[in-house]
C-alpha cells in the first residue's frame, strides 16, 4: 500500500481508504469488523465515517456506523489509524441531529463530544464539515442559484470553533466535503488571515463520470495544499457494470428507490458501457480501473472504498497495485470528451 501527505498536515494516508456509510444499515456489525480487519491487513490505515451515517439516514440508525467503528477501533492500537468523521450541515434538513444540524460552535461541540462517545477514541484525526453551512449546489445540481443563498455561519467562527476543538485535543485536523472552490478559497484565505487553522482535505466525489474537481477545485487544492478524499469512486456501483448487465441488480441504487439521482441522467448508460469496453479489452475489472484511475490521479490523496461483502472489498483492495497504461489513458480520455461528467 502506498502512503502519501495529506495536505498541509503530517497525516501519512493510504492511497486506498474505507468508507463506512453502510455500516448498521446494509452490514451489521460482525459485518463491520471483518471489513476493517480485511482493510487494516491490506495496509489501509485511514477510516471515513459520520455522524449521519449509515446512508440512507434514519432517526432509527444515525450514529451506528460510527458505534460499529469504535468497538472495533477500541481492540487495536489507537495510534496506527487514521479517523475521520464529519459534521452534518444543514441542508438536507435531517431534524433528528440536534433539532436540525447547524455548523456554529454549539452545534460543532456537540458533534464532536457525540462522536468521541461512539467511537471510543480520545481524539479524532480529521474532523470535516460534512456539506457546507451555507447554500451550494449538490448531489447532481450543476448550477448555482442566488435565490436559494441563506443566512449561514460566517466562516471565520467556524474555524474559531474547530481552533478551539484541537486546542482541546479533541480533534487533530480539518478537512472540507462536497465544498466549492470558492469554499476552499475562503477557509484558507480566512485560515491565514485570522490566524487559524487551515483545512488539510476536501473530500467530493470523483470518478470517470463525474471529474468536475479537475476544473477549479485542483487548481485551487493545489495552492492551498489540500489533499483531495475521493468519494464515490466507482459511481455507487456504475462504473461495476452491474446495472447495465441487470437494472435490479442488488445495490443501493435498487434497494433504495430514489437514492443517487445524480446517476440517472442520460449519458450515463452509454459512457458507462464505453468504459467497462475498454476495461474488457485490456483484461481488467472495470472496478479496478475505475479504482485506478481515480487513485493515480496528481491531486489524489486517497481514494475511498466502501462494499457491502468481501469479495467486493476484496476486488477494490487489489486495485492499489494496478497501473493504467498510457494507451488505457487516452483512451478513457477520448471517451471522456464523448460524455464530458454524464454524472456530476
Amino acid at each position: 500500500m502506498e502512503y502519501r501527505r495529506l495536505g498541509s498536515s503530517d497525516l501519512s494516508v493510504s492511497a486506498l481508504s474505507l468508507g463506512t456509510m453502510t455500516f448498521g444499515e446494509q452490514n451489521t456489525e460482525q459485518d463491520a469488523h471483518q471489513q476493517l480487519d480485511m482493510a487494516a491487513a491490506h495496509g489501509i490505515n485511514l477510516i471515513d465515517t459520520a455522524e449521519m451515517y449509515p446512508v440512507p439516514p434514519r432517526a432509527e440508525t444515525q450514529g451506528r456506523t460510527e458505534s460499529y467503528v469504535g468497538s472495533w477501533l477500541r481492540k487495536q492500537a489507537r495510534e496506527k489509524f487514521i479517523i475521520a468523521t464529519k459534521i452534518a450541515g444543514p441542508s438536507r434538513g435531517f431534524g433528528w441531529i440536534r433539532n436540525g444540524p447547524r455548523v456554529n460552535r454549539e452545534h460543532l461541540n456537540a458533534a464532536v463530544d457525540a462522536s468521541l462517545k461512539r467511537l471510543q477514541t480520545d481524539y479524532i484525526d480529521l474532523y470535516q464539515i460534512h456539506w457546507p453551512d451555507r447554500y451550494v449546489p449538490m448531489f447532481g445540481q450543476t448550477s448555482y442559484d442566488a435565490s436559494q443563498e441563506r443566512d449561514s455561519t460566517p466562516v471565520a467562527e467556524q474555524l474559531a470553533a474547530l481552533f478551539d476543538l484541537i486546542k482541546a485535543g479533541k480533534i487533530r485536523y480539518i478537512g472540507l466535503s462536497n465544498e466549492t472552490p470558492w469554499g476552499v478559497c475562503e477557509f484558507s484565505r480566512l485560515a491565514k488571515q485570522e490566524g487559524l487553522p487551515p483545512i488539510v482535505s476536501i473530500q467530493n466525489a470523483y470518478h470517470l463520470m463525474n471529474r468536475t474537481f479537475e476544473s477549479g477545485l485542483s487548481e485551487v487544492c493545489r495552492h492551498a495544499d489540500v489533499g483531495l478524499l475521493a468519494y464515490s469512486p466507482l459511481a455507487f456501483g456504475h462504473l461495476t457494470g452491474k446495472y447495465l448487465e441487470d437494472q435490479k441488480a442488488q445495490g443501493r441504487i435498487t434497494l433504495f428507490p430514489g437514492f443517487g439521482q445524480r446517476y440517472q441522467k442520460p449519458n450515463v448508460p452509454a459512457a458507462t458501457a464505453a468504459y467497462l469496453q475498454i476495461a474488457k479489452e485490456a483484461g481488467i475489472s472495470p472496478a479496478k480501473m475505475a479504482l485506478a484511475f481515480a487513485r493515480t490521479r496528481w491531486f489524489t490523496s486517497s481514494v475511498i472504498v466502501g462494499a457491502t461483502t468481501p469479495a467486493q472489498l476484496e476486488e477494490n483492495l487489489e486495485s492499489s497495485e494496478l497501473t493504467l497504461s498510457d494507451e488505457l489513458l487516452k483512451k478513457i480520455e477520448t471517451v471522456h470528451e464523448l460524455y464530458p461528467n454524464p454524472a456530476p
